[in-house]
């Protein structure tokens, strides 16, 4: 009982503190452009982004509302995301398990994960078009070293007495995996997809500049042809709440699969 008490207290008192850090913000904001120490044709007022906002929603912005530029962006978010987790958790099992696999794969892997993002996409427009296509490759190659390395290292990490127990109890390879390596590697994966997700968060407004019409981070980039910072801000800001929830959404999820992962606050 008093566990739960002081967990709770905990979780007010960090709420607490991270909307006086957000407060803190804002305030800044409004005091540097209301008393004209930033240039509001590059920092407009929070007032003047509000009414971007507003305005988009409502009108749109060339051709699109907000609501569509967002849902295009997180159509290739996710599906990029999810081909990446479809691919990498089992290559990253392979290789976490398999040396020979690991071998093979790891130098393609650390060969191009560095690669900058607009390099590595004008090779993909050239083989791929300036279509779907190569937005969707680019994602997803953003994407997959994350996953895979995370997955790796944390069926790399599993002490090997587990499995040796689970065999010993008559356990196949399938029963391995479900109830000894993806439950212990579970958390580490869910980390790795979520760095996973912020880089392609990263990539996306590289990937939306060439032969686009809509998306956020298109939007973002035509706005800022036009000096329109008020539009711009806008978008960055919609943008990194629309991570941060797809963030909180995967804690969520990995709450409810993961049970065991909760940390107890005493």
């Amino acid at each position: 009982m008093i566990g739960k008490r002081l967990s709770a207290w905990l979780l007010r008192r960090e709420t607490l503190l991270s909307g006086c850090t957000v407060a803190l913000m804002f305030a800044a904001w409004w005091f540097v452009t209301a008393t004209g120490l930033a240039n509001k044709l590059f920092l407009p007022a929070p007032g003047a982004v509000w009414d971007a906002f507003v305005k988009a929603v409502v009108k749109g912005y060339q051709g699109n509302t907000l609501q569509m530029h967002v849902g295009i962006s997180l159509l290739r978010i996710l599906t990029a995301f999810a081909a990446a987790v479809l691919v990498g958790v089992p290559l990253g099992i392979l290789m976490g398990l398999s040396r020979d696999a690991r071998a093979l794969l790891n130098p393609v892997i650390e060969f191009y994960r560095p690669l900058p993002p607009l390099g590595l996409y004008t090779l993909l427009v050239m083989w791929l078009g300036i279509g779907e296509e190569s937005k969707f490759a680019l994602l997803f190659l953003a994407g997959l070293p994350g996953v895979i390395i995370a997955t790796q290292q944390a069926i790399w990490n599993i002490d090997p007495i587990y499995a040796r127990a689970a065999k010993a109890l008559g356990a196949g390879p399938w029963q391995l995996l479900r109830h000894v390596y993806l439950p212990a590697a579970g958390p580490m994966i869910l980390a790795g997809m979520r760095i996973s997700l912020g880089f392609i968060y990263t990539v996306l407004v590289a990937a939306e500049i060439v032969a686009a019409t809509a998306g956020i981070g298109w939007m973002i980039w035509d706005a800022a042809k036009f000096l329109l910072s008020d539009v711009v801000i806008m978008g960055l800001i919609v943008l990194g709440l629309t991570g941060v929830a797809l963030d909180w959404l995967m804690r969520m999820i990995g709450r409810a699969l993961m049970p065991w992962t909760k940390r107890e606050e005493h």
